[in-house]
């Protein structure tokens, strides 16, 4: 693995935590920032998980 890859992997980690937070927060009671804001850091956390762990595997793949 090299750093940049580790940055990547490291990205679509706090973007997937983001998203499992941001899912409790709008299923059980009144989320902390306002659903809208929630709804709002949902909806870009969910692709950039999905791109920031492509990313690192590509990554890592290239420099092996």
């Amino acid at each position: 693995m090299t750093p940049k890859s580790g940055l990547f992997l490291m990205i679509s980690c706090i973007a997937a935590i983001a998203a499992v937070g941001s899912v409790f927060e709008l299923s059980y009671g009144t989320p902390k920032y306002g659903s809208l804001a929630t709804g709002i850091i949902l909806a870009a956390s969910i692709p950039l998980t999905g791109f920031f762990f492509w990313a690192a595997v590509r990554d890592a793949r290239a420099n092996q």
